[in-house]
């Protein structure tokens, strides 16, 4: 083993082991906060669409709740008047679906049959009780309830509130029904979210005959659902497959590469009022900053690790040669004439050796200076 070769190669390996264990695990600290800020984006994706969802259900029911709490609404439905009910709320229902996407209102009887569709008025007698079961808990318990429902238009947020006649007397129940695209295009306005709501194809044929067959054409059938409203539909197509969404009864999220961006997709079971599945809600983010960010780091974290272990090799080289090596190479040449009986020269810049070598660098002088005497007597 050659110390002068040898030595450098294992602290210069040492130094890239040491700085390159350092960068990995810093890279990892690195990896670990991107996992919790997207954690968080997460948990902040499916709160605003949780809220903008409960913010629904109770506008749905405070309206209904204000129709069905009008006298002349109660002696109107009280005296069986559908066309004078049509006539006193037909106003207040375009206006309310103009500007608060509230898309179905109806009257009900106490056993569940449809008295007045205001979105539809033409269509009425048909009989509710297997098809909306809100409605008919609502009519059985005679308490204020909401939430999601497939009804003959379709999926909708709705708020059932029960209605009394003059005498007090329970008559049956006014409903209605937000429309889940307003809710979904007001959060991608107000937040940059894109979503979809998926909706079981056997559901919504069974119970949405109302809805426009083209709605639940094969360009909209991912597996069993249809992607029935979507605020951008080819991304959705990207981001939730029918693979994504065949089961989901929590809330769950991942990552996806998407239109050459990475976008963090959250899904949400959607219930009915009973807890029976309906289907899903997908809403997704832009993460490319917060990845691009992770890579620039990446990137400039290699370029200082490179920097460091060429730095730190040079100065140990540089420390070694000029502190140590040089001085082990004179005096091993040195001590090596000794030996040899060669002709012993002095050293130049002996006091810049380190302390340690200066007793040998005496010793060397001492047998210079002996055979230097019989030498000047001869």
């Amino acid at each position: 083993m050659i110390f002068r070769r040898s030595a450098p190669v294992a602290l210069i390996l040492a130094v890239v082991i040491v700085v390159s264990g350092a960068a990995l695990v810093t890279s990892r600290l690195f990896s670990g906060m991107t996992d919790a800020v997207e954690s968080s984006q997460f948990q902040t994706m499916q709160a605003i669409v949780e809220t903008a969802i409960r913010d629904s259900e109770n506008k749905a029911l405070a309206r209904a709740e204000l129709v069905a709490e009008l006298p002349t609404v109660r002696r109107l439905f009280a005296a069986g008047d559908r066309a004078g009910l049509n006539a006193e709320l037909s106003a207040m229902f375009a206006g309310q679906k103009a500007r608060h996407g509230v898309d179905q209102a109806q009257f009900h009887t106490a056993d569940a049959v449809s008295f007045l569709r205001l979105h539809d008025p033409d269509k009425f007698g048909d009989d509710l009780s297997r098809t909306r079961p809100l409605v008919v808990a609502a009519n059985r318990e005679r308490v204020p309830m909401k939430g999601a429902a497939v009804a003959r238009n379709g999926p909708g947020i709705f708020g059932v509130s029960p209605v009394l006649d003059p005498a007090g007397n329970h008559i049956g129940t006014f409903e209605f029904g937000i429309d889940y695209g307003s809710v979904l295009a007001n959060l991608k306005t107000a937040y940059g979210l894109d979503l979809a709501l998926f909706i079981d194809e056997s559901i919504l044929k069974e119970y949405g005959q109302g809805v426009d067959p083209e709605r639940m054409g094969e360009q909209a059938r991912v597996g069993k659902y249809i992607r029935i409203e979507a605020t951008n539909a080819q991304l959705m197509a990207e981001l939730a497959g029918p693979g994504d969404i065949a089961v989901v009864n929590e809330p769950s999220h991942y990552v996806r590469e998407a239109q050459g961006l990475a976008r963090g997709v959250v899904l949400l079971p959607v219930t009915s009022g009973s807890g029976t599945p309906l289907g899903v809600v997908a809403a997704t983010q832009d993460f490319s900053a917060s990845r691009a960010a992770v890579s620039r780091l990446l990137i400039w974290q290699g370029v200082v690790t490179l920097i460091a272990i060429v730095l730190l090799a040079a100065f140990i080289l540089i420390v070694l040669r000029g502190f140590l090596l040089r001085p082990l190479v004179v005096l091993g040449e040195r001590f090596d004439a000794v030996g040899n009986g060669g002709t012993l020269t002095p050293i130049e810049g002996a006091e810049t050796f380190p302390a340690e070598m200066q007793p040998m660098l005496r010793l060397y002088e001492r047998i210079r200076s002996r055979r230097a005497e019989p030498e000047k007597a001869s």
